[in-house]
């Protein structure tokens, strides 16, 4: 959209300079939605075609797809204090979907390219909204940033909120306005505002209130649309927009409305032009057309400078109302008819584009004219509609929905236009060349001077040649009469060093012989000290292999003894086992008898690994040699043991990997929502996750039957870490099949699980060891065992010692099945078990407090089991101090966190000995509110029957 209007320049400009016009196509890539088809932009029947631009270029540009956000408004003080704000609404932001409830049991479910909920801030709302559409218009595109919705949702808040208050509340108009400031260039780049108002079908200047009928016109040649009578002011400081626009608000028309107490009653449009100045990037030489089609030739070092012309339109749109809810009447009722006569024209548009309709109605509206560019023009336009949570509205807020996914079927052809400034250019080049020619004439002087010098210095050098050839001539005749001089001295000493050569060598004959007589001597007495010193280390080798042999006969003498003790200590023990079999009760003198057999095994084992050790540094002294079939047999038997581990290794690898891409599988899901009967393709994809599961049960069953449950626990115990972490993996999913969960109990698969989450260090073994336990800990029986190999303790240890949200939700799932069993519940607190779960809090990940509401929960609920028809102490939950921690909960927006802390406030209600402490922490009140808004009737009624049953509930009820 093209708006020309007349500048009135805040600080001052220089006229426009003469440019030629060049237009190429956007580099820009849309954003297109996966449950969406991409719909072909179809211009308006009044658009002209495209044109080819001056240089021979096309003019096509882009297909980008209108982006669609959805932003619901938080409940006002009138729906919170009715009761007809009902869910009946859901977002789920990370997945981009929105669902309506239809009825009590069914949903429509719609796709947007963004949720907002009513937490969401402005500035969120504006980087996911507007941001983009303002980075493109910097880089020289149009772009376009429109609210739609129900009268009284937020438009007017989302977009204009100027944020004199708070700078946080500041709106998409104040946020964006700083963004191309602070971007744009004060001495190359120009910002110019203009900002209407589109009141009862007549463009109004809100920033001249005098102009109330502004006139429409567009471009024969490219289509454009502009208003020649509006103004537009120029803009260097958000300041001074903040001005403009506060002028502007005051000069737009409002109204008080049963819907609204601040209603628009026009359509507001801020226009924002961008002028910037950039360099044409170029390789060696570039060549550019003019206006009279002759072409130049521009060096590397003339770029030409490009102005790229872009606009940004930012419109809030008047509510849509129904008459008998808003009750307009008289003037509004006339204003009223306007405004939705202009939405329904927009409407009608968005259809036409969507539907690829041959003609689109883009004339029956001003409105459709001023957005002609927006909605299948050159623009990247941004949609945010608004809607409430009442569900007296449900109709207007479903025609918003469909609105918002009509709007994201239509596709714009984003462009990119830009100019070149040649007579900027030209100042240059005539600059370059005055330059140059300076430039020329100073080196021409330069030349004549170097030339004279040259001369002289020319004359000076033949004069010096001369003389040196001069100089040269006796040089050489006197170094002619040294070197026959030298000759002669040369001669002479040649002579006299042959003479002293001869001597010399025949005093080396002389040496040499005397040193050779003198080695062959120190060879011989080197000899003999030799075989002395070797005679020597004989005989004392000798003498300490014998005392080796002797200790070593004394060492086996010993263990021949200590052989027979340990078999004497080893059938004392089978006689003691055998009449503790035939007894029901242990005597204490037996077990004294045991304890001291226990000990003397214990000490007999440490003797043996001493003597075991003493032999291994006698086998390193040489002190006996083994047999070498028996080292060939140790070694195949190594071999064979190596082989079983690493096929165990690789199957344990491959059925964790199968585990891992099954679960991932699973937790993926679909990616679509379909609204009909499912899709064959649905039907394939369940199927073959099916077959997935059942693949992977087979293949841990034949894994089972392979290998062996013992062969699997002894893994655990494992060196190598990822052995362990494969290990416990399959543990844990044979343990969550019931059929599994017995045998390996019965093969101490507890008490090896328990003692790798003590040992492991590794977040991974432990959450999948913490899983494991928590599937085992389903039963009495197994809860027990778990309790009796201090099972809680470590549970507590390892959840003070991970921050880690997944092995937290295990830990957490663990004990809560441990709060199930009324028998254990006082050891379970002794060990610090309600505490770990209070402490586990800190995580605030969904999954891990459900898993602490659920274990409080089970754990009153034993406590209530426990005290019908005894007398009661005071509850352990309240004494350990959770009860704070149930109150601050009870309204959490997580139903199953929820729904258990109400379960559990009901069964601390129902002993009277709890009263105080509920009265005193807020849970009385918890307990109202229950017994009325409660979603399950069967809570709804115990917490009434509490209220009822108590005396204390009762008295300070009574004092309100």
């Amino acid at each position: 959209m093209a708006f020309s209007a007349n500048r009135s320049n805040v600080s001052g400009g220089s006229p426009r300079s003469a440019t030629v016009r060049l237009e190429r196509a956007s580099s820009l890539t849309s954003n297109t939605s996966p449950t969406h088809p991409r719909s072909k932009a179809i211009p308006s029947a009044t658009s002209p075609g495209r044109r080819p631009s001056r240089n021979g270029r096309d003019d096509s540009g882009v297909s980008g797809r209108v982006r669609v956000a959805v932003r619901l408004r938080p409940r006002n003080s009138e729906e919170l204090k009715s009761d007809d704000v009902a869910d009946y609404i859901e977002l789920m932001p990370e997945l981009k979907r929105l669902k309506l409830r239809k009825n009590n049991w069914d949903f429509e479910t719609f796709q947007f390219d963004e949720i907002l909920n009513e937490t969401a801030s402005q500035k969120r709302v504006y980087e996911v909204v507007a941001k983009p559409v303002v980075e493109s218009v910097l880089e020289g595109y149009n772009g376009t940033v429109m609210a739609y919705g129900q009268t009284g949702t937020g438009k007017t808040f989302t977009l204009g909120k100027l944020g004199e208050d708070d700078a946080a509340d500041r709106g998409i108009m104040v946020r964006a306005m700083e963004d191309i400031l602070a971007n744009a260039s004060a001495e190359q780049d120009s910002v110019s505002v203009s900002y209407l108002q589109l009141y009862l079908e007549t463009v109004q200047d809100l920033l001249a209130p005098e102009k109330d009928n502004l006139t429409i016109s567009e471009d024969p040649r490219t289509g454009d649309v502009s208003l020649p009578g509006a103004t537009c002011v120029e803009v260097r400081h958000p300041k001074s927009f903040l001005e403009l626009l506060e002028a502007g608000e005051a000069n737009r028309i409002a109204a008080n409305t049963k819907m609204n107490t601040e209603s628009s009653r026009s359509h507001a449009l801020l226009l924002v032009n961008v002028k910037k100045s950039v360099k044409a990037k170029q390789e060696k030489e570039s060549t550019a057309s003019n206006e009279n089609g002759s072409s130049l030739q521009l060096s590397k070092s003339h770029s030409l400078m490009t102005i790229r012309k872009s606009k940004l339109l930012i419109v809030d749109l008047a509510g849509s109302e129904r008459v008998d809810k808003s009750g307009s009447e008289g003037h509004l009722l006339e204003e009223a008819k306007f405004i939705n006569l202009s939405l329904t024209a927009l409407g009608k548009c968005i259809n036409a584009l969507a539907e690829n309709s041959p003609h689109v109605p883009i004339r029956d509206s001003k409105l459709t004219r001023l957005l002609r560019d927006s909605f299948g023009g050159t623009a990247r336009t941004s949609l945010v509609i608004t809607i409430g949570p009442s569900s007296q509205h449900r109709a207007e807020t479903m025609s918003t929905i469909l609105f918002g996914q009509r709007a994201m079927k239509v596709e714009n052809m984003v462009k990119l236009r830009e100019e070149f400034d040649y007579k900027s250019l030209c100042r240059k080049l005539e600059a370059d060349l005055d330059r140059l020619i300076a430039e020329n004439e100073r080196q021409n002087k330069l030349v004549l001077d170097t030339e004279e010098q040259l001369q002289k210095r020319a004359e000076e050098a033949e004069l010096t040649i001369q003389q040196a050839e001069r100089k040269a001539k006796v040089l050489l005749e006197e170094s002619h009469a040294k070197k026959l001089k030298l000759q002669k001295e040369n001669l002479d000493s040649i002579r006299r060093l042959q003479q002293e050569c001869s001597l010399l060598e025949k005093e080396l004959k002389e040496n040499a012989v005397k040193l050779q007589s003198e080695k062959e001597a120190a060879v011989v007495e080197k000899e003999m000290q030799i075989q002395n010193e070797r005679a020597k280390k004989q005989q004392e080798k000798e003498e300490y292999i014998e005392e080796y042999q002797h200790k070593l006969e004394e060492l086996n003498k010993k263990f021949e003894a200590e052989r027979a003790e340990r078999e004497s200590i080893e059938r004392r023990l089978q006689e003691i086992e055998d009449c503790m079999e035939g007894q029901n009760k242990l005597e204490l003198d037996d077990q004294e008898n045991l304890n001291e057999l226990a000990k003397k095994m214990e000490e007999e084992s440490h003797s043996r690994e001493r003597a075991t050790r003493e032999l291994g540094e006698w086998k390193l002294q040489g002190a006996f040699i083994a047999s070498n079939e028996e080292i060939e047999e140790q070694c195949k038997q190594k071999e064979v043991l190596e082989k079983e581990v690493k096929d165990l290794k690789q199957q344990m690898l491959q059925l964790s990997y199968d585990t891992d891409e099954t679960r991932k599988v699973l937790e993926k899901g679909p990616t679509r929502v379909s609204l009909g009967a499912e899709s064959p393709m649905s039907l394939s994809k369940a199927h073959h996750m099916r077959e997935t599961v059942n693949g992977q049960r087979a293949t841990i069953a034949k894994l089972f039957e392979q290998v062996g449950l013992h062969k699997i626990l002894s893994l655990l115990e494992s060196e190598d870490v990822d052995v362990r972490v494969h290990a416990v993996k399959v543990v844990a999913n044979l343990a969550a099949e019931e059929s599994n969960q017995e045998k390996i109990v019965e093969s101490g698969g507890i008490v090896s699980l328990l003692r790798l989450l003590d040992s492991s260090q590794d977040d991974i073994i432990r959450r999948v060891a913490a899983g494991a336990i928590a599937n085992l800990a389903m039963t009495e029986t197994n809860q027990e065992l778990i309790m009796a190999q201090n099972g809680t303790r470590l549970l507590v240890r390892t959840a003070n010692e991970t921050d880690d949200p997944q092995t937290l939700r295990m830990v957490a799932g663990a004990i809560a099945n441990l709060c199930g069993n009324e028998k254990l519940q006082a050891r379970l607190r002794e060990d610090g078990g309600i505490i770990a779960l209070l402490g586990m809090a800190r995580s605030r990940h969904p999954d891990v407090l459900a898993q602490i509401a659920r274990g409080i929960a089970n754990f009153a609920k034993c406590e209530s089991r426990a005290a019908r028809g005894q007398k009661r102490e005071k509850s352990l939950l309240i004494e350990d101090g959770a009860l704070p921690w149930i109150v601050e909960n009870a309204t959490n927006e997580i139903s199953a966190v929820r729904r258990h802390i109400e379960l559990a406030l009901c069964h601390l209600a129902q002993h009277e000995v709890n009263a105080v402490d509920l009265i005193a922490a807020g849970a009385l009140w918890e307990l109202v509110r229950i017994s009325k808004e409660c979603s399950r009737e069967d809570i709804r009624i115990l917490a009434t029957k509490n209220i009822t049953s108590s005396s204390s509930f009762q008295s300070e009820l009574k004092k309100l």
